[in-house]
């Protein structure tokens, strides 16, 4: 147990990093997409176009995989809090390559972040063995689950549908919220699928199970959601940081 959860937290560090900094390159790609055509926070796409956007993705690629990797040797709760490593990357590199300053009150929300998320690792409860993706299948299915799942699409529809075409553009939380609570489903979603590979590679196929699937097809349809309003938001804001506090809260 020890070995599997120093693997995963060597991936969480390691993706921490990848990620951190995939969020400045894509950043800079924004803008130079931008300065072309209408901005991604209009709504534009120019910057699928851009070669340094799609440098700062495979970049993110890297990082998410590792992240994702991360979740199949070690709890979400170990996992998920080491995502506050990323917060330092971003801002320093903020800071040097995109000469945006990190107030005071920046830097107490940092290191008030990375405190919480050490906080949880060293307090983290022990992860339940799962023995069938089925399990995890039954547990989602509980009504108070169901209920939360719920809420969730219910919050995110009303935000994507009323809340973001009228004041995306002017107030940051559209976004950021959108984000947010799609973001807890896509934590709990790949944690799901990270545990079915690991019992595939241990010789328990999980691919004959349709929930497994039915957990991929959510994991993707949730990062394909967040990544088309955070490329919104970035080319405005130093959204990295905020984004990453927002994922370690919600998850």
């Amino acid at each position: 147990m020890y070995s599997s959860n120093l693997k995963g937290f060597l991936l969480a560090v390691v993706s921490s990093a990848f990620i951190g900094s995939s969020f400045i390159i894509k950043k800079k790609g924004l803008r130079k997409a931008g300065v072309n055509g209408p901005s991604a926070s209009s709504g534009g796409y120019g910057y699928l176009l851009e070669p340094l956007w799609w440098i700062g993705m495979v970049t993110m690629i890297v990082g998410e995989i590792a992240n994702f990797v991360a979740y199949i040797y070690a709890p979400a709760a170990l996992v998920t809090p080491l995502g506050a490593l990323s917060i330092i990357v971003s801002a320093v590199l903020a800071h040097l390559l995109l000469k945006e300053k990190l107030q005071k009150m920046g830097m107490l929300g940092c290191l008030l972040c990375v405190v919480g998320s050490v906080v949880i690792v060293l307090h983290a409860p022990q992860e339940e063995s799962i023995d069938s993706v089925e399990e995890i299948w039954e547990l989602a299915t509980q009504p108070a689950f169901l209920l939360y799942v719920g809420s969730v699409v219910a919050v995110a529809l009303v935000l994507i549908l009323y809340c973001a075409p009228r004041y995306g553009q002017t107030n940051i939380m559209i976004y950021i919220g959108i984000c947010s609570v799609i973001g807890s489903l896509t934590v709990m979603s790949v944690k799901a699928i990270g545990i079915a590979i690991k019992l595939t590679l241990e010789g328990i196929n999980q691919a004959k199970y349709f929930q497994t699937w039915i957990f991929a097809m959510v994991a993707i349809t949730c990062i394909i959601t967040q990544l088309n309003y955070l490329n919104m938001v970035s080319i405005l804001f130093i959204v990295r940081v905020i984004f990453r506090v927002i994922v370690i809260a919600s998850g």
